[in-house]
């Protein structure tokens, strides 16, 4: 049994057993009625503390089950997510300007992304829940994720992408033996799409925005950090914990897994979080600085992760902004393209756009005064670069094409001046 004791609404405050509802509060519909899953935080205290985490060898996000709502462990899949490198990374920190930097590399789970730890959970939820199929739409990562982590399950998966997501992220999903509609349209089209289509099939909707399960998925990453840091790094806490925000659910999960660590006495203190969002597609900077309701915008931005122009969590994300005394802050796609190479080359991890956003985003806020240099900042790279490797292109260059001769090699270093 898990330490789940129900669930509530974010907007009305309604309060619901698992066994009520499946997705949203059905009084607030599902644009506002977004549940959170609830504990009881003092039994998963005496299973979840520091000694009983020293002792542990579960390296994985199931580490953390105590604080997961899985009620049949033989549900997990064989694959292995979470427990991902975090590395000190000291080149990157001092050309950023801060004090100390945590790069944690989420590029090295399953299916190179951030997102398996929500399909993990999602899966294991529609399997316990006597699931026979299982849906999402997606940008690339939650689709690729979905499809690998169906796979293991040997669970059929529908997936919905806009025609213009990533070819490598595409060919993920058919490889995995997905049923891909490739949507002409924007994500949020092929997301209202999906919502229809599993309403009218009765698929398990995976769609992390309506699912409060997927959420407590993707926290493990933040409970995950604070984990490593206690074990790797003597404990040192970041100031900060950047990340990238499309539709609101990672930003809104990470929050949540710091303030659990936090009740459970992990963290001495909470840290601000920076949610940075493309400057072609920035609902959350502007309602969080205007103070004003989200209001959908156009997705202009090579980064499609976060090429979300209505995000379907704004209450979760806004809500781990304002909570925790951060800000939102915007990069451009050709600070996007820049820091693409920066990562690689002072940090030797290799992300995506939307997963490198972040690394501009700390540049940014320290050029502005928000992060000050004197800080320590985390800061998670969600997806790996092999993703989109024409963006990669764009950033790095094209080799310098030679005739097979020393001679050639000589002149072509005499050209660049080496």
């Amino acid at each position: 049994m898990s330490n789940v004791t129900g669930l509530s609404c974010i907007h009305c405050g309604k309060h619901y057993t698992v066994d009520e509802v499946d997705y949203y509060c059905p009084d607030c519909g599902y644009e506002d009625g977004i549940l959170d899953v609830e504990y009881d935080y003092e039994a998963a205290a005496k299973e979840m503390n520091p000694a009983a985490l020293r002792q542990s060898r579960a390296f994985s996000m199931w580490r953390y089950l105590p604080l997961l709502p899985v009620e049949d462990p033989a549900r997990i899949q064989h694959l292995q997510v979470g427990w991902t490198p975090v590395y000190d990374a000291v080149r990157l920190a001092a050309d950023l300007g801060v004090a100390r930097l945590f790069v944690k590399d989420e590029g090295r789970n399953p299916t190179a992304s951030f997102k398996d730890r929500a399909s993990a959970m999602g899966v294991v939820k529609a399997l316990e829940k006597g699931a026979d199929s299982i849906t999402c739409a997606s940008t690339g990562n939650a689709a690729s994720s979905l499809a690998g982590f169906a796979a293991a399950a040997g669970l059929p998966a529908t997936i919905f992408v806009p025609e213009r997501a990533p070819q490598a992220k595409v060919a993920q999903l058919l490889v995995f033996g997905a049923r891909v509609f490739a949507v002409k349209g924007t994500y949020d089209q092929a997301w209202e799409l999906c919502m229809e289509a599993a309403a009218e099939f009765g698929w398990y909707n995976r769609n992390c925005a309506i699912n409060p399960y997927l959420i407590e998925g993707k926290k493990t990453v933040s409970v995950e950090l604070v984990d490593q840091l206690i074990h790797q790094y003597n404990g040192e806490m970041p100031d900060w914990v950047v990340v990238s925000v499309g539709d609101g659910c990672t930003v809104g999960g990470v929050w949540k897994g710091l303030v659990e660590m936090y009740k459970l006495g992990f963290l001495p203190r909470l840290p601000k979080v920076l949610g940075v969002q493309a400057a072609g597609c920035q609902p959350f900077l502007t309602a969080w600085k205007n103070n004003t309701p989200l209001q959908p915008t156009d997705a202009d931005t090579l980064a499609d992760s976060i090429a979300v122009g209505h995000p379907r969590n704004f209450r979760k994300g806004m809500k781990a902004i304002v909570e925790s005394g951060g800000a939102f802050i915007s990069v451009t796609d050709e600070e996007i393209l820049d820091s693409i190479r920066t990562l690689a080359r002072k940090a030797a991890v290799f992300g995506e756009p939307a997963g490198v956003a972040g690394v501009a985003g700390v540049r940014n806020a320290v050029k502005q005064g928000v992060i000050a240099a004197n800080e320590t900042v985390a800061l998670l790279i969600t997806g790996n670069g092999l993703k989109d490797i024409q963006s990669a292109i764009k950033a790095a260059g094209a080799p310098t094409y030679i005739e097979p001769e020393l001679t050639a090699v000589k002149a072509a270093l005499a050209g660049c001046g080496k």
